[in-house]
C-alpha cells in the first residue's frame, strides 16, 4: 500500500524537483501539491493524504498555522517540516502545532524517505541537527532560569510561591496587603526573569525547583 504525500511549498522549482524525486519510490504516491498554506490545508481535505510534507515560509498562511490547523481538523493526516529555517523558534513552533517530523532542506534522499516512513509508521523523526537544536535551547533555558531564579528578589520569590500554590493575583494581593497591580507586575518580572508564560509554566518550575512540593 502506497504512502500518499501531498507537498506544500512555495518554491515552484524545489516543489516540481520534491515531486520527481520522489515519484520513484516504489512506496510513495504524490497526490498533490500547494504552494501555500492555505492551498495546503484545501488540499488535503479533497485528498486526504497520509503526510503532507510542509515548508514553514509561505504565503497567506504559512506553515506553523496549516500545521496548526491540519493536525486539529484532520488529525490522522501527518506532518513532516520541510524546512531550511534552523532557527529554534521555527523548530518549536512547527512541533507544538502538531508536526510529527522535521528535518532539513538539504537533507539526503535517503534522509527523507526515512522520515516518511517513520512518522507514517507512528512514530516521530527529528533529524541529527534538529535534534542539536533542541538540546541546545533545553540547555540554554535551563542556564537562564539559574540565572534567573538568582535575580528574584524575596517578594518576588513569595510571590512565585503563592501563585504556584494556586493562588489568584487578588488572593496574593491581600495576604501581602499590597495593590492588585503591584502583585500583577512582580508576576511580569518574575515571568521575565525566568522565561515562564503561564501559571502552569510557574508552578511546574516551583515543584521542579523545590519551590513547593506535592505533600
Amino acid at each position: 500500500m502506497n504512502i500518499k504525500i501531498l507537498i506544500a511549498d512555495d518554491h515552484q522549482l524545489f516543489r516540481e524537483g520534491l515531486i520527481n524525486l520522489l515519484s520513484d519510490a516504489s512506496n510513495i504516491e504524490i497526490v498533490a501539491n500547494a504552494e501555500n498554506g492555505k492551498e495546503a490545508i484545501e488540499k488535503a481535505i479533497i485528498y486526504n493524504p497520509d503526510i503532507v510534507i510542509m515548508d514553514i515560509r509561505m504565503p497567506i498562511i504559512n506553515g506553523v498555522e496549516a500545521t496548526a490547523e491540519l493536525t486539529s481538523k484532520l488529525p490522522e493526516i501527518k506532518v513532516i517540516a520541510l524546512s531550511m529555517h534552523s532557527e529554534k523558534h521555527y523548530v518549536k513552533g512547527m512541533l507544538e502545532a502538531g508536526a510529527k517530523g522535521y528535518l532539513f532542506k538539504n537533507c539526503t534522499y535517503s534522509q527523507l524517505i526515512s522520515a516518511i516512513e517513520t512518522v507514517y509508521s507512528g512514530n516521530k523523526y527529528l533529524s541529527s541537527e534538529i535534534t542539536e537544536v533542541l538540546i541546545d535551547d533545553y540547555l540554554d533555558n535551563g542556564n537562564n532560569q539559574e540565572q534567573g531564579i538568582k535575580e528574584l528578589t524575596e517578594r518576588e520569590l513569595e510571590v512565585l510561591r503563592l501563585y504556584a500554590e494556586g493562588k489568584t493575583t487578588r488572593d496574593i494581593s491581600e495576604q501581602l496587603f499590597v495593590s492588585v497591580k503591584t502583585i500583577g507586575t512582580h508576576k511580569q518580572h518574575i515571568q521575565e526573569k525566568l522565561n515562564l508564560k503561564t501559571n502552569v509554566d510557574m508552578i511546574k518550575f516551583a515543584l521542579k525547583k523545590g519551590i513547593i512540593t506535592l505533600d
